[in-house]
């Protein structure tokens, strides 16, 4: 007797990590808990780990069916990673959220309930931290660098460096990639002609591991990255939608 096919989820959520072999276990449970009696799917993207992240959540599939678990064979940065994931999603909406625990699993089916209800033109709802749990340089430095390139780009967003980001994979696809591109989501969906939204989420400390990140990493990325986005914006046309004759 032939099986009947089973249905593609309709959300893939895309958790990328690198040496969270003590945050990705619990993340992996939290993310099953918030998104309980919905259609979908969880990858977590291990880029090339050096501990034992890519063993741990291996072992964790069975214990969580619509785990996906997708190694790199090269170190190659966050943004690569997600992307990774958003290849080999099946989910027509995509939820990302950092790997080290500090997004809050049970935020994301608000921005993805708040991404459906909105019309077809609203391709992201991200979130904005409230209460963030960093040090205070980090959060100096990030509220910084939020400021100036929400004041170059014009992308109306206050913090987007937040992980947790619901948006439509087919208008993802569209954007030209780059490393650091999740950073400059919402500046890019604009170009492209789509509409964005933002919620509050909630923010934690870190629990295991540490940051993959300095300030001074942060900056120098971000001064190419920022010059190169508004390079981008110069050079686009949007012709508004097409009609078909």
């Amino acid at each position: 007797m032939a099986q009947t096919p089973t249905p593609p989820p309709q959300i893939s959520v895309v958790v990328p990590v690198f040496d969270e072999e003590g945050a990705a276990p619990d993340l992996a449970r939290e993310i099953a808990a918030a998104f309980e009696g919905r259609n979908y799917e969880m990858i977590f993207v291990d880029d090339r780990s050096r501990d034992a992240t890519l063993a741990v959540m291996t072992a964790m599939k069975a214990e969580f069916p619509t785990l996906r678990v997708l190694s790199h064979r090269k170190n190659s940065g966050q943004s690569r990673s997600i992307r990774t994931g958003i290849l080999a999603a099946r989910g027509e909406v995509i939820l990302t959220l950092d790997g080290d625990g500090q997004n809050d699993p049970a935020d994301g089916p608000i921005l993805v309930d708040a991404l459906l209800a909105g019309p077809p033109e609203l391709a992201l709802v991200g979130g904005e931290r409230v209460k963030r749990q960093d040090s205070q340089a980090k959060k100096i430095a990030s509220r910084f660098g939020n400021g100036v390139r929400k004041r170059l780009l014009k992308d109306t967003a206050n913090d987007t460096g937040c992980g947790l980001k619901a948006f439509r994979r087919e208008a993802f696809l569209r954007l030209p990639y780059f490393d650091h591109i999740h950073r400059y989501i919402p500046a890019l969906m604009l170009r492209e002609g789509y509409e964005v939204d933002f919620r509050a989420v909630n923010h934690r400390h870190r629990q295991t591991g540490q940051s993959k990140y300095t300030n001074f990493g942060r900056l120098m990325a971000s001064v190419s990255d920022l010059l190169g986005v508004m390079w981008l914006q110069t050079r686009a046309r949007n012709p508004e939608g097409f009609d078909e004759f």
